[in-house]
């Protein structure tokens, strides 16, 4: 692929894009186009992208090259064109007369970068083309619905095995390698992919997930969300105590399986490895690394952090309490005893954390539920029966800062029934966020 032997765009190309712009929902905006086409450059096969964009003063319009692909080739060419951190292109218009002022980038000489840098997804017109290249006569190409065309056809000169996956409806996964690979070398493999592909193209699975789930057997519903727990537990910024106990894939993967079998979850394993650490407890063991019955030791441990932390700093203590109780009375008027089913009260002490906690055999009592409350960042309120207004049945946090719901839980950390998280959210929360709003307003 050689800059001078790129050619003007034909002229049934130019027609198809005429075509094409009058039912482009974008023409009207002000926003570019882009369309690509097929041709060849020095006997490759190429994918030549072109810009489109509107003149707003006059029913003019113009396109031109912008973008050239090789399917053999390591650097694509371009010209007048930029990419952003996210993605996005903007193109130069100057020599067209669309912009006073020429942009750095719009120079309308040909330039180069790496191949996979500006690999615009865009309709391609002439997809009849490659009709011309006999090699891929067998490759599935017309069936492939994605706009990736040179990707795909550099996967199938590789890897042959990608027309399958087109053929039997699993072209998202044509240019995986790994999927290839597997299917190039194990039959029994590909057997599976037939019999599964209605689960599979259906289920948008990745492909880890595919990988696994034929290895070790188990569903692939079950997989992809353990899979995508793991993904959203390696994108969050906390729980940093359990990335730094358990650092590797391997070990994620099994404290994952493993709360999903003791039916915890995160948070809770967080509250749990932060009492063992403060107690001093060798994490490295398997009996504190995963208890038997997680959700017992999970209570003696952080009673056991609850208590040696209270002695320690008994003093701070009597401040916490102090500085609770304050808190609690400046936001009284959020509490709500109208003639509901259910009553909303505010906790006035650590301790009737503790107590909620102990009850419902949840966090609320344990851990830095206090702290936030006398931060201000976070209230706990509890739902009760309007009936029986003392005994523990359903535990809120409120963010201050977001006027929103942060967690609603009752026994064992269950989600509430329907009647409850109708009063907490269409009753309440109103209710609250408009007392709220005239406690800062006073203030």
């Amino acid at each position: 692929m050689l800059i001078e032997k790129i050619k003007p765009i034909p002229k049934y190309i130019l027609k198809r894009i005429r075509k094409a712009e009058q039912t482009n929902f974008l023409r009207h905006t002000g926003y570019t186009r882009f369309y690509s086409y097929l041709t060849k450059n020095d006997g490759e096969l190429t994918l030549v992208t072109v810009a489109c964009k509107n003149n707003l003063d006059s029913p003019r319009w113009r396109c031109k090259q912008v973008v050239v692909h090789g399917i053999h080739s390591d650097r694509c060419f371009l010209k007048d064109i930029v990419q952003h951190f996210m993605g996005n292109y903007s193109v130069g218009w100057h020599e067209e007369g669309l912009q006073k002022n020429r942009k750095w980038y719009d120079k309308g000489d040909w330039g180069w970068q790496d191949d996979k840098y500006f690999n615009i997804q865009c309709c391609i017109l002439n997809m009849e083309y490659l009709n011309k290249f006999t090699e891929y006569k067998y490759s599935a190409i017309m069936q492939y619905p994605y706009d990736d065309v040179i990707n795909y056809l550099r996967t199938y000169e590789k890897y042959p095995q990608a027309e399958m996956l087109v053929k039997f409806g699993l072209a998202k996964y044509a240019t995986s390698v790994q999927i290839l690979k597997k299917v190039a070398k194990d039959k029994a493999f590909r057997k599976w992919l037939v019999q599964k592909r209605n689960e599979i193209n259906y289920g948008d699975y990745y492909v880890g997930t595919i990988l696994i789930a034929y290895k070790t057997g188990k569903q692939l519903k079950s997989v992809q969300k353990l899979e995508a727990e793991k993904k959203s537990f390696y994108r969050q910024d906390g729980y940093r105590n359990i990335k730094q106990v358990f650092n590797t894939e391997k070990e994620v993967t099994k404290l994952m399986e493993y709360l999903s079998e003791q039916n915890s979850n995160l948070s809770s394993y967080s509250d749990y490895l932060k009492a063992c650490t403060y107690l001093g407890l060798d994490m490295a063991l398997p009996k504190n690394r995963y208890p038997h019955n997680f959700r017992h030791w999970h209570d003696i441990r952080t009673d056991e952090y609850r208590t040696a932390k209270a002695l320690k700093d008994e003093e701070d203590r009597k401040k916490l309490y102090e500085k609770f109780t304050d808190v609690a009375e400046k936001y009284l008027p959020l509490q709500r005893y109208n003639e509901d089913t259910f009553i909303t009260v505010i906790a006035k002490s650590p301790q009737d954390l503790v107590r909620e906690g102990d009850i419902l055999h949840h966090c609320v009592g344990r851990m830095n539920y206090d702290q936030r409350f006398i931060r201000e960042e976070s209230l706990i309120f509890f739902i009760r029966n309007a009936n029986e207004p003392d005994i523990p049945f359903v535990t809120v946090e409120y963010s201050i800062k977001n006027k929103k719901v942060l967690q609603c839980y009752g026994e064992y950390d269950h989600k509430p029934n329907d009647s409850v998280l109708e009063y907490v959210n269409k009753k309440w929360l109103p209710f609250a966020n408009k007392q709220l709003k005239k406690i800062q307003k006073a203030a």
